[in-house]
């Protein structure tokens, strides 16, 4: 395992080292603009087995990814609502995920065989650089145990997974006072499924 620490002179240097462990079937803890996720790169799907058996995460809960773009969001799914891409325009880059119908052959540990697919393009952040240099979707699933607390600091993420990653990027300490919100779509209404940081001002939309 290679622990990194970011500073402002190195940001796109370790955004490219960790580009380069994704391609070669690594994980890689990262901070976000909410907490610490873990990213393997979308279609790998021996790494992405090996982050659902780390995280001791279940089968069945799908791995949402963070993408680097709105056009690159709409290349995983089978169709957007005009909804849908009202709410990318508007709060992207940011910390609202959004479940969008998958296109055929988004694999089953992304989709967790739902038919869906979990996306946001993450605000100012560690991430969205990391995103950016990637051009591909990466999995950005809490850095922590399912069921335990999300790590807000590259120490966290080592008391939970020691040497069980590839790659440690250690930004400090992140905001993490809430997760991303995370909302669906459904007959033309925007359906909140986890509160998040953005809640106050979602819930208000299906009130316009």
């Amino acid at each position: 395992m290679e622990y990194l620490k970011l500073d402002s002179s190195n940001e796109t240097e370790l955004a490219r080292k960790a580009v380069e462990v994704l391609r070669s079937g690594g994980i890689v803890a990262f901070p976000t603009e909410t907490f610490y996720g873990l990213g393997a790169q979308f279609d790998n799907d021996k790494a992405l087995r090996r982050l659902y058996e780390i995280k001791n995460r279940p089968f069945d809960k799908a791995i949402p990814v963070i993408v680097s773009s709105i056009k690159q969001a709409i290349s995983l799914a089978s169709e957007i609502s005009i909804l849908e891409r009202l709410l990318m325009d508007r709060y992207w880059p940011g910390p609202l995920t959004i479940v969008l119908k998958a296109r055929k052959g988004l694999s089953k540990h992304i989709t967790a065989e739902t038919g869906k697919v979990a996306v946001r393009i993450p605000g100012r952040s560690f991430a969205l650089t990391l995103a950016r240099e990637a051009g591909f979707p990466i999995t950005a699933t809490s850095a922590n145990i399912s069921g335990k607390p999300p790590a807000d600091n590259a120490q966290k993420v080592l008391e939970y997974f020691d040497e069980k990653l590839d790659l440690v990027i250690d930004g400090g300490k992140t905001y993490g006072i809430e997760p991303s919100t995370i909302v669906e779509v459904v007959q033309g209404k925007v359906r909140i499924l986890r509160k998040g940081i953005l809640y106050p001002t979602i819930n208000h939309l299906n009130d316009s």
